[in-house]
């Protein structure tokens, strides 16, 4: 664990080093307890994703390759099987990289070999009898059917809208159709390798022919796997490190690697489906779709804001298109519609934190619009969408969400059976949500606006239980919920008070006001104890009585959650409370204990990047505490140097001295050659290049951001705009 953190502007970029070596698509490929990663091989933010479908990497039969999937997690379209039947078949020998999978069949020895283009994939199967036979099958209604000698074309339909494929073999091959609702598809030759390749569309079959034409015109398969690895040295090498060991290098590559599965660019010459309101339209901008924002707006999309600012615009213009198109700004963006998981208007975080980051090319005034309607107008329960319901009246009039007494009856139809209300995790999440709001309406100038919505960001407040000293549920007349017990109390998955996670997680899930949430904590001094105990604090019952009603909550460190999005800031916090070093120590044990280059090595679910995202910060040695107000944290950097090259051609090098696995605590800090006593920078420190100096030692620097003066701005009151110059 070397490391050294410099950030210097270049006068001369060397060239990018390939650094796709390093990923290992298989790492996390095994849940702890809930959805392991899949071993995704595709383009950066392309729309074919392929793997081979099985329960996780430890399933020792493949039952099928998809042509393309619907979503992270949601399911795949279209599939095909080699060898005499499609039954699942025993697989070895497996190679998989983000560019190039292969694996062997244990009885039938039948290779599969596939490499992507961004609209389109190519299979290459070897057949040792010389007998090649492949099995393809619609996974939702729709038709297959042969296309003359050589090529097969199909459609499904799923979700309330259409895919299709059009494919070529590189022989002439006999098929055969069967099947009515869910055809299935037989094709057979006399040849040892057969080839096939395709294009994906989501507009029409002539469309996903083109797209074949335009992306692999030529039978070619290594010069299409060549290409793929120049475009993931391309995007993996925009951040290079040096030291560290070969295992942190993997992990961080690998996670990396998973911020690019999504958002996924679905326009197709010029044009794009919309399943916001079923119309094909034409755009000269790309669409983008998969968002899964309340995970993706911790880390994953400020990521992208510094890596990649104008994909970030397209995609920020995508959602304002959704809005013009649905009449609501959405949550969860997938391929056939808003899919409204999980709580609050997580979207005003991401679009506030890219403008505070400078990313404007997208309509904001738009923006605004559909975010203030999701907010004043549509419903705030979870996994809901719509018109507002008598409960969120209640929330307008009142400022929180009402809890439920323990087995009392819904009295409000809307509320998803199984979710609940949630309704401290929906009063936090939509205070903080409020407020980036509210900056929002100053950029657009809607001064009343603005008022109103900072007002909204501190209905937090209402949820503070001060005896008790814990975010909780109150009922509709002000009553806490008794019995109290913000550790195991909630319901299923604390889903009655909380969501995901208990008490000791969300008390701390005030990320536009930590300054006031100290301040009810009784100071700060009051609240450095309090964030001590979250990390020692025991379940008080057994881990299978406890992981039985919280699977969300793998990867604890007393009550603190790795594995699990609202926690990603709370080591951070720290640096708020004058003990930075504590920030240090912490982040390293994290690291080491919860995100390892194995088939364990992720403690939660990887929502397509938003688990990952928060390790390429942490290992880098910052992070973006507070979306929407424009400053990193820094942490304890785990590489020797670090440099991100930025899109305007200006590059950021990090470079700490003599760091080591015990040299873990910053002595010192320079910004550009100016020696700070603070543990913060902003992002116009690094927008356009700059120099950060760390030096390190064993030690904690206990007079290093120990200062009030020194602390992050972590007040609702702070004003992003005066962090931009």
């Amino acid at each position: 664990m070397k490391t050294a953190f410099l950030l210097i502007m270049l006068a001369a970029v060397s060239p990018l080093r390939a650094q796709v070596e390093y990923v290992d698509p298989t790492i996390g490929g095994v849940g702890v307890l809930l959805e392991p990663t899949r071993p995704t091989v595709h383009l950066p933010n392309s729309m074919v994703r392929v793997y081979p479908v099985r329960k996780d990497q430890l399933d020792d039969q493949i039952h099928s390759f998809p042509l393309t999937i619907i979503s992270h997690r949601l399911g795949e379209l279209f599939s095909v099987m080699p060898g005499a039947s499609a039954a699942p078949a025993a697989w070895d020998q497996e190679v998989t990289t983000p560019y190039y999978y292969s694996t062997r069949f244990d009885e039938s020895l039948i290779r599969t070999e596939f490499t992507p283009a961004a609209r389109a994939g190519y299979f290459r199967f070897t057949f040792p009898d010389g007998k090649a036979t492949l099995h393809f099958g619609n996974l939702y209604p729709g038709n297959l059917q042969a296309e003359g000698a050589n090529a097969v074309s199909g459609e499904e339909d799923f979700n309330d809208m259409k895919a299709f494929f059009y494919g070529e073999f590189s022989v002439p091959v006999k098929a055969t159709v069967s099947g009515s609702a869910k055809k299935r598809l037989v094709v057979t030759a006399d040849a040892k390798t057969l080839e096939f390749r395709y294009g994906i569309s989501f507009i029409s079959v002539e469309q996903a022919k083109k797209n074949l034409q335009e992306e692999i015109p030529a039978w070619d398969f290594e010069k299409i796997k060549a290409a793929a690895k120049d475009r993931w040295n391309e995007a993996l090498g925009k951040i290079q490190v040096e030291g560290g060991t070969d295992a942190q290098r993997r992990v961080f590559y690998t996670s990396l690697y998973r911020c690019y599965e999504r958002m996924v660019n679905i326009s197709e010459d010029g044009r794009y489906y919309s399943a916001f309101d079923h119309q094909v339209h034409e755009d000269v901008r790309p669409f983008y779709v998969d968002c899964w924002i309340w995970d993706m707006f911790h880390a994953l999309q400020p990521l992208q804001v510094l890596l990649n600012p104008t994909m970030q615009a397209d995609q920020l213009q995508s959602y304002v298109r959704m809005y013009q198109q649905s009449g609501w700004m959405p949550s969860f963006a997938v391929l056939w519609g808003n899919y409204p998981c999980m709580n609050a208007n997580h979207a005003a975080a991401w679009f506030a934190d890219a403008w505070a980051k400078g990313v404007r090319d997208f309509d904001v005034n738009q923006a605004f619009a559909g975010l203030r309607k999701n907010s004043l107008d549509a419903t705030l329960l979870p996994w809901r969408k719509g018109p507002k319901c008598a409960l969120d009246d209640f929330y307008n009039e009142h400022g929180y969400m009402p809890a439920l007494p323990p087995d009392a009856p819904e009295t409000e139809p809307l509320v998803h059976e199984r979710e609940k209300r949630q309704p401290v995790a929906v009063t936090l999440g939509n205070s903080f949500d409020d407020w980036c709001i509210a900056q929002l309406a100053k950029a657009t100038k809607n001064n009343a606006d603005y008022d109103l919505f900072m007002k909204r960001a501190l209905n937090y407040e209402n949820v503070w239980d001060a005896q008790e000293g814990f975010m909780w549920g109150k009922d509709a007349r002000g009553k806490w919920i008794e019995p109290f017990d913000p550790k195991f109390g909630g319901g299923q998955g604390g889903r009655e008070i909380y969501d995901e996670n208990n008490g000791y997680t969300y008390t701390w899930d005030v990320m536009h006001d930590y300054a006031g949430l100290f301040q009810l904590m009784g100071g700060r001094a009051a609240a450095e104890k309090k964030l001590d105990q979250l990390f020692r604090e025991g379940n008080g019952r057994s881990k299978f009585e406890f992981y039985a009603k919280f699977p969300d909550s793998t990867g604890q460190v007393g009550q603190f959650v790795m594995a699990n999005e609202p926690s990603f800031s709370i080591p951070y916090l720290y640096n708020r409370l004058g003990a930075p070093w504590k920030t240090q120590k912490r982040l390293r044990t994290l690291l080491d204990a919860f995100y390892t280059d194995n088939y364990f090595g992720i403690p939660g679910d990887e929502d397509g990047g938003g688990m990952t995202a928060w390790v390429v910060f942490t290992m880098m040695g910052f992070y973006p505490v507070t979306a929407g107000v424009p400053v990193y944290d820094l942490g304890s950097p785990v590489f020797n140097r670090v440099t991100i090259r930025l899109e305007n051609g200006k590059s950021i090098n990090l470079v700490a001295r003599n760091n080591s696995a015990n040299n873990k605590y910053i002595q010192s800090v320079k910004l550009n050659g100016k020696p700070l006593n603070q543990v913060w920078f902003r992002h116009a420190d690094i927008a356009n290049g700059g120099t950060l100096e760390l030096e390190m030692g064993d030690s904690p620097n206990l007079s290093l951001g120990a200062s009030p003066e020194s602390f992050p701005p972590d007040s609702a009151t702070i004003d992003p705009n005066s962090l931009l110059n």
